[in-house]
């Protein structure tokens, strides 16, 4: 995978990161879900480290997703953390309106459907690395919780702000990342392997938002 040039915000290395909820630069966007996804949110734990990089490669194409060593080099990175979001089996609905649970049904085995790896970086920076949401799972509100959980830890950690970047033709990562209030500030040539140009977006987190609406 191609290794950016020019690095924004005093960050060490940028990987590539654009968000699974649509598919990176290149990839079809997923049929819609017809019901809502019951998930829970936890802290990522080393044996679940191959079945996030199945997930990796099943959200995005060859050449932009990320290699075992990738992952697991921005795994490792002293001030980075990640989070994974579960779905009971099945994918049980839940009513509109009704918000998601919190937690699986009891003595159900629990399905990972999506996970973000993001790390505080210098000069209060914060840095989103990936967001992978698979199809199932995606417009039910799995992406903007593990973004919401994101920004709230970089906030814990003193980060003034927070960037990421997605391919420029990624229509469907750039209209998510504007709902939650992200704006484009630089784009960087030939970011990604296949050739595409990255758009960085910004986030100030000293600004009070409003929660995620939900489904997104």
């Amino acid at each position: 995978m191609q290794v950016p040039q020019q690095v924004p915000y005093g960050f060490t290395e940028a990987g590539p990161n654009p968000c699974g909820i649509s598919g990176k630069s290149g990839q079809a966007q997923a049929p819609r879900l017809q019901l809502s996804v019951e998930f829970s949110l936890r802290d990522f734990r080393q044996p679940d480290f191959e079945t996030l990089w199945r997930i990796d490669q099943q959200c995005f194409a060859p050449g932009i997703s990320y290699s075992r060593v990738e992952l697991a080099e921005y795994l490792r990175r002293p001030r980075a953390f990640a989070v994974v979001a579960e779905s009971s089996p099945g994918g049980q609905p839940v009513a509109p309106g009704t918000g998601l649970a919190d937690q699986s049904p009891a003595g159900a085995p629990a399905l990972m459907v999506g996970f973000i790896v993001a790390e505080a970086g210098s000069r209060s920076g914060g840095h989103i690395i990936t967001i992978d949401v698979l199809p199932k799972a995606r417009k039910t509100g799995v992406g903007s919780r593990l973004l919401r959980v994101a920004e709230d830890r970089l906030r814990a950690a003193h980060c003034h702000f927070v960037i990421l970047e997605t391919a420029v033709d990624n229509r469907a990562a750039l209209a998510f990342y504007k709902t939650h209030e992200y704006n484009v500030v630089k784009t960087i040539p030939r970011y990604y392997s296949d050739g595409v140009d990255a758009l960085v977006l910004k986030k100030d987190l000293l600004s009070p938002s409003e929660p995620a609406k939900l489904p997104q």
